[in-house]
């Protein structure tokens, strides 16, 4: 049986819709280009179908890039008032993408998530968010408009194996933050003001947040490493998946 590169579903970003057009899918290239500069495919699934149907989806792919995105709308998860800095997510994408990260989790996916991407993951998982930054930490370090700071990488976790190093700066593009991971998900990394940078899940072979953008920073850097331990842990996965050889008489 011959080996083919992994196929990672892509979460795009949606256009609301506008002057009575349909809303738009829409995709920053760079997401599809990290995929593919670590060995992978990437598909851009648009949020349409049930949970049934995501499920049918996600069993025949190999992982999963939550990309980076707007901003929750939090009355819509009844979790009180969103922000009024907020630029609120498309309803139905916010909805369709709290389905796809527990249809993955079900089917065991390997799953990234970057930015919005690690939010959701928290948030899904019960976690809680700061919804504007400095607002919420005051006299705290810009984190929006392509801010680098340094992030302190927990050892022994996933993320310190896939990154291959402790410390490194990161590129920063956000205003709300991770304040609680939920009780499923660990901190795998933080700032020096110690702000919530990384979260992964113990026990799964590979769950991770991270609130920078790794995409942002050249392939060769250890951002790079980060995508390609998603592409080797969804190969493993696909590897897993497939069907035991005949016996040969």
């Amino acid at each position: 049986m011959s080996e083919r590169p992994p196929l990672i579903v892509v979460t795009g970003y949606v256009e609301s819709p506008r002057d009575g057009h349909e809303p738009r899918v829409a995709l920053r290239e760079r997401y599809a280009s990290a995929v593919l500069q670590a060995g992978g495919l990437p598909l851009v699934v648009p949020p349409v179908g049930s949970p049934a149907d995501l499920r049918r989806l996600l069993s025949r792919v190999d992982g999963l890039l939550l990309t980076g995105g707007d901003d929750f709308d939090m009355e819509r998860l009844g979790r009180g008032t969103t922000h009024p800095a907020a630029t609120r997510t498309f309803g139905p994408k916010q909805d369709h993408d709290f389905e796809l990260v527990r249809a993955a989790h079900d089917v065991g996916l390997p799953v990234l998530g970057i930015c919005y991407g690690m939010q959701l993951l928290c948030l899904a998982e019960g976690g809680a968010l700061l919804q504007h930054l400095p607002e919420d930490r005051p006299g705290s370090q810009a984190h929006a408009g392509d801010a680098v700071q340094p992030v302190e990488v927990v050892p022994g976790t996933k993320l310190a194996a896939a990154l291959g190093v402790g410390r490194l700066p990161v590129v920063s593009r956000h205003h709300q933050a991770v304040l609680d991971p939920g009780p499923a998900l660990s901190v795998s990394a933080r700032d020096d003001e110690g702000l919530i940078e990384a979260v992964e899940k113990p026990g799964h072979p590979f769950y991770i947040g991270v609130q920078w953008h790794p995409e942002l920073s050249p392939a060769s850097s250890p951002h790079g490493r980060l995508f390609r331990a998603l592409v080797a842990a969804a190969a493993r996965s696909a590897t897993d998946s497939l069907p035991a050889e005949p016996t040969r008489a």
